[in-house]
């Protein structure tokens, strides 16, 4: 199973393995943490408006709770006022008694001033002597008869609250509602006290979701909504069960919408009923704001990730089209084109490959120019004299020096096997293949001394131990850029008099530091040194303008150079002694 995914993986290009990768790397977690974070964002919305809502309802139940307190208080004293009672039992016999009793007995009337709480109080008698002064009212037929009048009736000293209409302004209230024993003949009264309606609707009206308080008739005293003043709760569309509930969180559907339902009761104390708290708040109102930041999230992920897709399909598509460019010009090499070259910019893999692709074009090309060039020597070899021929090596290379590398890694590769001398061959091109490609702009010192370090290696292995040589380079001078092979001729010279005539062998030492503005090149060798003598001849001879057969080719050329690179205060400087081998030094600016 693995191998056919590996198998199939291998047959889709590369830009599609980019952009399948950046689907299941980046897509497909974005869409599992969004949809996890989403829900649990959902969840965490559900749960702190449950929490705000029954928060919310429980200080509606103890403000309210405070209010009808008043009334219930009220209540108390009046059905325990002997003054109330004679007041409502005497028979007068004139207009005048009563309104003298009236006069007489203003506690109703402090009550109202004193407690907001109350709208009003009126106690219902059967005393046909008494005038109606909205405060003792002598009780007609049809309030007898109503079901409030006759339930206070039955049920002697229990408060019962009941949402009943007011005589004088015809507005319906929450009331009070108890009989009062008047007399020790079982001559009883109803009291009937009026909440405040208007202090129940400024305690809801400070709620944010919509609430209401509801009697056990399903009446809506009062209500933070306008429109659910003076309706019942069949008028809302709510499910009778929900309706029946006296506590509790309950789901709805609250005309046409989505809803949760939090019921508390309130019951005051020594009542036999109570009201009921209900507030409602619809689902989409509490997602409303979670579902605006996910909406914002999900936009800001899309535009994220239309942004990285665009990006990726631009880097596979790029990617893709170097790796056609190197395709197309193998091609073309595969079918004998060797003048073609791959520019093909960059540092990364591509880029190294198509660099070593170039380095291959070239070996090839000139490996089958050397090989055509060799088969034309042959020609004329039997033409000319062995003679020219040499000399035109010559012109080249140094024979004698070829000869002793190719001699020592024949008789090493008899000796050792061949890993040491496809290492020594292969530092061996690499020197001459940048000796020969040199030209006359200015190099990075790193490479020149990876130059010198393959002469150097060739060397050690043709002298083995007779021949150490040592490095000490700054590494911030690295980067400086100098004249080509300026290090490789003082290092040739370094070895050839460090193994003249000294039996312990050869150290040679490149030691490169900054003095100041500039670069100090020093190279050592410990051989037998240099007489002053024949020092102040070298010295001439590097400062003669006319080049002589037989000297120092490649100490005056160094020389020459740093003068006509960096002007003619600078040049090589030699310092030796007989027996304290040879140190050669040059300095050149920090330029780059």
């Amino acid at each position: 199973m693995w191998h056919r995914i590996v198998t199939l993986l291998n047959d889709i290009k590369i830009r599609n393995k980019l952009l399948l990768s950046f689907l299941l790397a980046a897509l497909l977690p974005v869409l599992l943490v969004g949809g996890y974070l989403t829900i649990e964002m959902k969840q965490m919305a559900f749960h702190n408006a449950m929490e705000q809502a029954s928060t919310n309802v429980d200080r509606i139940k103890k403000r309210t709770e405070e209010v009808i307190r008043v009334s219930l208080d009220i209540s108390y004293r009046l059905s325990n006022d002997a003054r109330l009672k004679k007041l409502a039992n005497r028979q007068y016999e004139s207009v005048y008694d009563v309104v003298e009793a009236y006069r007489d007995y203003p506690d109703m009337r402090e009550y109202l001033r004193l407690y907001k709480e109350i709208s009003n109080i009126r106690l219902y008698t059967d005393n046909a002597t008494l005038l109606n002064n909205w405060e003792l009212i002598n009780a007609t037929d049809d309030i007898k008869a109503s079901d409030w009048y006759q339930h206070a009736l039955k049920h002697d000293g229990l408060v019962s609250w009941r949402y009943i209409e007011d005589e004088r302004d015809h507005k319906k209230y929450l009331s009070l509602v108890r009989a009062i024993e008047l007399e020790s003949l079982k001559k009883y009264g109803v009291l009937v006290l009026n909440v405040n309606t208007g202090m129940l609707k400024s305690i809801l009206s400070q709620e944010t979701f919509d609430t209401m308080i509801v009697d056990d008739q399903d009446y809506i005293i009062a209500a933070n909504r306008s429109d659910w003043n003076d309706k019942k709760l069949t008028d809302l569309s709510l499910d009778k069960n929900i309706m029946n509930q006296r506590s509790g969180t309950f789901e709805a559907t609250l005309n046409g919408v989505p809803s949760k339902v939090l019921i508390d009761e309130l019951k005051p104390v020594s009542s036999e009923n109570g009201i009921r708290i209900i507030s409602v708040f619809s689902i989409g109102s509490i997602v409303k704001e979670p579902n605006k930041v996910i909406r914002l999230a999900l936009t800001v992920i899309v535009i994220s990730i239309i942004l990285a897709f665009l990006l990726i399909y631009s880097v596979s598509s790029l990617f893709s089209r170097r790796m056609l460019r190197l395709s197309k010009h193998i091609n073309r090499v595969g079918l004998g084109d060797f003048d073609t070259t791959l520019q093909i910019d960059g540092k990364d893999e591509i880029g190294l490959l198509s660099r070593q692709f170039n380095s291959m074009v070239r070996s090839i090309h000139d490996l089958m120019e050397e090989v055509t060039q060799s088969n034309e020597k042959n020609r004329l070899m039997e033409q000319k004299q062995s003679e020219i021929r040499f000399k035109m090596l010559a012109s080249q290379i140094n024979p004698h020096f070829l000869f002793n590398a190719l001699e020592s890694i024949r008789m090493e590769a008899h000796m050792k096997g061949q890993t040491e001398i496809a290492r020594v061959v292969r530092l061996l091109g690499k020197m001459m293949r940048n000796n020969l490609e040199v030209g006359n702009n200015k190099i990075p010192l790193k490479q020149e001394l990876e130059m010198v370090r393959c002469y150097l290696d060739i060397q050690q292995f043709r002298y083995e131990d007779r021949l150490r040589y040592e490095f000490g380079v700054d590494p911030e001078i690295e980067s400086l850029h100098v004249p080509p092979l300026i290090i490789q001729p003082l290092v040739e010279n370094a070895v050839v008099h460090g193994l003249d005539n000294n039996a312990e062998g050869a150290l040679v030492r490149v030691e490169i530091v900054r003095s100041g503005n500039d670069a100090l090149f020093t190279i050592t060798d410990n051989g037998i040194g240099i007489s002053q003598d024949r020092l102040h001849k070298v010295m001439n001879s590097l400062a003669d303008p006319e080049e002589r057969e037989g000297e120092r080719i490649g100490l005056r050329n160094v020389h020459v150079r740093l003068k006509l690179t960096y002007g003619e205060s600078y040049g090589l400087s030699i310092h030796s002694l007989p027996g304290e081998g040879t140190a050669i030094s040059f300095i050149i600016p920090m330029e780059g």
